[in-house]
């Protein structure tokens, strides 16, 4: 990584990182609709985090900038056939404070998440983005992602 960053810190999230975390989450157009902010986080966060941290390859990271939470992104290390049996990298919910955003602070935090899965032996990475996101498109080809497949999703339950 270019350039030291004193105080920067990038860490597996515990529970008590949820309130800030849903925070981010929920700090752009799309997460405001889905995320719900209140003095505590909903119980289904802290639900999620759990069964999130008994699965296997399954990583929430969280970025600090001198004891403030920064960023997060969710990190799942995916075992497969393909390739030769090869792992892959999926990563989600990636979010920066908006008062962060254009300082850096998304790249290190890839960088980090993509050394984690070399680290784990994945041959790739990959991602969705919603297609609103443009300003996150741009962001991922400047890490050296391509738009190369096109995703599909079919919502499942309502509630």
């Amino acid at each position: 990584m270019s350039g030291e960053l004193p105080g920067w810190v990038v860490r597996e999230a515990k529970a008590e990182d949820l309130p800030a975390i849903v925070r981010l989450l929920a700090d752009d157009a799309l997460g405001a609709t889905r995320e719900q902010i209140d003095a505590a986080p909903d119980p289904s966060y802290y639900r999620a985090f759990e069964e999130m941290q008994r699965h296997p390859g399954c990583h929430f990271l969280v970025a600090e900038l001198n004891g403030e939470l920064v960023g997060c992104m969710q990190l799942v290390i995916i075992p497969g056939l393909s390739h030769r049996g090869a792992r892959r990298a999926q990563i989600e919910s990636v979010r920066i404070a908006r008062s962060w955003r254009g300082h850096g602070l998304g790249t290190r935090l890839t960088e980090a998440a993509l050394q984690m899965a070399r680290d784990q032996g994945c041959i790739l990475a990959q991602l969705t983005t919603h297609r609103q996101r443009t300003d996150a498109h741009r962001f991922y080809e400047q890490q050296g992602f391509a738009f190369t497949h096109l995703g599909m999703k079919k919502r499942l339950r309502t509630d």
